[in-house]
């Protein structure tokens, strides 16, 4: 049974990616630890990842929800964040995908998560690609 949200998140620490990373149909998650842009706390979200050179994509679906997800928009306030892959934890800069990289990228995420797609076929908002650069 798949792990979602907070369990997902403990498991994950807990075991440094022994429960948690390898995920539904093949995907890998990636912890994103960003700072909430009204509280100031930390948040941390179980995302699906993959390798791009020497970068790492994530995708701001929401499931194709007209509203961004929050994470999305704390790394647009703060775009300097720290990831958890496996037991590796190491501070990223966030961007999103310029208009020339998307396509490409959006292809190598939509391969292992079909669903990308009708995300987007569910909203008029630009569902971004997320490039994450170790700082």
């Amino acid at each position: 049974m798949p792990l979602f949200g907070k369990e997902h998140v403990e498991r994950y620490e807990a075991t440094d990616g022994k429960e948690g990373y390898d995920w539904e149909n093949g995907t890998t998650i990636l912890l994103l630890h960003t700072t909430g842009r009204k509280s100031g706390k930390e948040r941390i979200h179980p995302l699906i990842y993959r390798d791009w050179e020497d970068t790492y994509l994530i995708v701001a679906s929401k499931g194709g929800d007209p509203d961004a997800p929050e994470w999305f928009k704390n790394i647009e306030k703060n775009p300097d964040v720290e990831i958890q892959i496996k037991a590796d934890t190491f501070p990223v800069h966030a961007r999103v995908a310029t208009a020339e990289e998307k396509p490409a990228m959006w292809k190598h995420m939509t391969e292992v998560w079909p669903s990308y797609e009708e995300y987007q076929g569910k909203t008029d908002r630009e569902i971004p690609v997320v490039v994450l650069e170790r700082a």
